[in-house]
C-alpha cells in the first residue's frame, strides 16, 4: 500500500516539476505576467530561471525513470531529496517576500518530496 502511495506522490511531483520546467523556455516577462504569485521570477536572472527549470526537469525524470527502467533506482530518493532542498528554498523566498498566502503549495510539495525521500530510502526502497 505504501509503495502505491509513493508511486502516486512521485508521479504528482514529477508532473508539477514538468510544468515548472517551463521556466527554461518561457520568457521571464511572460512568467511574471501569470499573476501576483509569479512575481518572484523578477528577482532572478533569466539564466537562474533556466537553471531552476533544469533542476525541476531533472527531478521529474529522476523521480520516475530510474525505478521504471531499473537503472540506478537509488536516484529516486536522491531526486526527492533534491526537491526537498528546492522547495525549502522556495519557502524561504516566499517568507522573505512576505507571500504567506502562496506558501502553502510549496510547503505541501516539500512535505510530499520528504515523504518520497524517506519512503524510498527506508521502508520501501528499491534495493530491499
Amino acid at each position: 500500500m505504501m509503495n502505491v502511495a509513493l508511486w502516486i506522490i512521485a508521479g504528482v511531483l514529477a508532473a508539477v516539476c514538468l510544468v515548472g520546467s517551463s521556466k527554461m523556455f518561457v520568457p521571464q516577462e511572460k512568467l511574471a505576467a501569470m499573476g501576483s504569485s509569479a512575481q518572484w521570477v523578477l528577482e532572478f536572472s533569466p539564466g537562474a530561471l533556466k537553471a531552476i527549470g533544469a533542476v525541476e526537469l531533472l527531478a521529474a525524470v529522476g523521480l520516475i525513470l530510474p525505478a521504471v527502467l531499473d537503472i540506478a533506482p537509488v536516484l529516486v530518493p536522491l531526486a526527492a531529496t533534491g526537491l526537498v532542498l528546492l522547495f525549502a528554498c522556495a519557502v524561504t523566498m516566499r517568507l522573505r517576500r512576505g507571500e504567506k498566502a502562496t506558501i502553502a503549495g510549496d510547503l505541501i510539495y516539500l512535505a510530499l518530496a520528504a515523504f518520497v525521500a524517506w519512503g524510498r530510502f527506508g521502508p520501501e526502497s528499491f534495493t530491499g
